[in-house]
C-alpha cells in the first residue's frame, strides 16, 4: 500500500477583510495524499480549492492546522513540489528550450551539485519529447498555440523533478479538442513518470478520467465533504467516458456539488 506523502490535518484558513467579518476559506480541512497518486479536486466556486493548492505549495500561510510532506512541516516553496497554473507564465523572451530549463538553474541535483549546460539540455530535450513538442525547440512562445504552451508548462514543471505537481485548472482556458488531447497526454506521462499529482479542475468529467481519487470539497467555508474512489482501469482515454461505470460516477459527484451550488446563498 501506498504511503502518505503529504498529510493535511485540520487546516483553517481566513481572510481579513476591511469591511464586515472576515472569510473562512477553509475550516478544518484532513486530507492524505498518497504516493503515486492523483487526486482530482471538485466543488463550488470559492470553496477553497486553490487556496489549499497554495497551502501546500508554501506560497500562502494558514491560521491553524499542520502540513507536513514526509512528515515534515511545510513552510515555504519547496523543490519537491511544482505548480503548473491555468496561466503559462513563460518567458516571451526566451525559446521553448530555454523555458524549461530555466527552472534548473536554481535546481541543485540529489548529490547537491547544480546541472551543467550540458545536463540541463539533455533534459530539456527529454520533456519536450514527452510532451511532443518535438521540432519546436527553439521556437518561442508567441508562435505557439495555447495548447502548446501549456504543453511547455508542463514539461517545465517535470524537468525540475518534484515529487508531487500541483496543477490548478491547468487545461481550463483550452478549447475542448485541445483539453481532451492534453488530458490524454497527462494522464499517459504520469503512468510513466510515477508522480503524485494534486489536480484543480471544475469539470467533473475531466475529475473521473483523470484520477485515482476525487476529492469534494463543500461549499465556503471549505471542507472535505466526500472522497470517492475511482475503479476505472488504466490506461484511460476519451472512450472511457462511455464506461457506465464513469457514466455513473460522474452523474454521482456532478449531483453532489450541484445541490451544494443550489444551497449557497444568491
Amino acid at each position: 500500500m501506498a504511503e502518505t506523502l503529504i498529510k493535511i490535518d485540520g487546516v483553517r484558513k481566513e481572510y481579513k477583510v476591511d469591511a464586515g467579518p472576515n472569510v473562512v476559506a477553509l475550516n478544518g480541512v484532513n486530507l492524505d495524499i498518497k504516493e503515486n497518486e492523483f487526486i482530482c479536486v471538485v466543488g463550488p466556486s470559492g470553496c477553497g480549492k486553490t487556496t489549499l493548492l497554495n497551502i501546500i505549495a508554501g506560497l500562502e500561510p494558514f491560521d491553524s492546522g499542520s502540513v507536513t510532506i514526509h512528515g515534515e512541516d511545510i513552510i515555504g516553496p519547496g523543490p519537491d513540489r511544482g505548480v503548473i497554473f491555468q496561466q503559462y507564465a513563460l518567458f516571451p523572451w526566451m525559446t521553448v528550450r530555454k523555458n524549461i530549463e530555466y527552472g534548473l538553474k536554481f535546481q541543485k541535483k540529489k548529490d547537491g551539485t547544480t546541472y551543467t549546460p550540458e545536463e540541463k539540455r539533455e533534459l530539456a530535450e527529454r520533456y519536450i519529447k514527452m510532451v511532443n513538442l518535438t521540432g519546436f525547440e527553439d521556437s518561442y512562445p508567441k508562435a505557439l498555440s495555447g495548447g502548446m504552451k501549456q504543453r511547455v508548462a508542463i514539461a517545465r514543471g517535470y524537468a525540475l523533478n518534484p515529487e508531487v505537481l500541483l496543477m490548478d485548472e491547468p487545461f481550463g482556458a483550452l478549447d475542448a479538442q485541445t483539453r481532451a488531447q492534453l488530458q490524454e497526454d497527462l494522464l499517459q506521462t504520469w503512468q510513466n513518470e510515477k508522480k503524485t499529482a494534486f489536480f484543480i479542475t471544475h469539470d467533473v468529467d475531466e475529475a473521473v478520467l483523470l484520477a485515482t481519487r476525487v476529492v469534494i470539497m463543500s461549499a465556503r467555508p471549505g471542507q472535505i465533504k466526500e472522497i470517492i474512489d475511482i475503479d476505472l482501469p488504466y490506461p484511460r482515454t476519451q472512450a472511457s467516458k462511455m464506461d457506465p461505470e464513469f457514466i455513473r460516477l460522474k452523474n454521482y459527484i456532478w449531483d453532489t456539488v450541484y445541490k451544494m451550488y443550489l444551497e449557497i446563498p444568491k
